[in-house]
């Protein structure tokens, strides 16, 4: 999986958990400031990624990620590393 396809699938699950434009949302997007992204949707969207990328975010990564780029940047990382072991 390459990392646009990585990319326009987290913005689509956010886009899909805001409820904001897909188009609206960019790398440097506030999850919170911009999105209104609560602690609720914060796990929603948590659970959607790992569903999607079959990988396991650990509850204490959840509060450094702060902007969509953190977001994929974190998804990113998790999933090449589950292709190395």
């Amino acid at each position: 999986m390459n990392i646009d396809t990585i990319r326009e699938e987290i913005i689509a699950i956010i886009s899909e958990v805001s409820g904001e434009d897909a188009q609206n949302i960019t790398p440097e997007s506030n999850l919170a400031v911009d999105l209104e992204i609560d602690s609720i949707k914060a796990i929603e969207i948590t659970v959607a990624i790992e569903k999607k990328f079959k990988i396991s975010i650990r509850d204490e990564d959840i509060p450094k990620v702060i902007t969509v780029k953190d977001t994929i940047d974190l998804a990113e990382n998790l999933i090449q590393k589950g292709v190395q072991n």
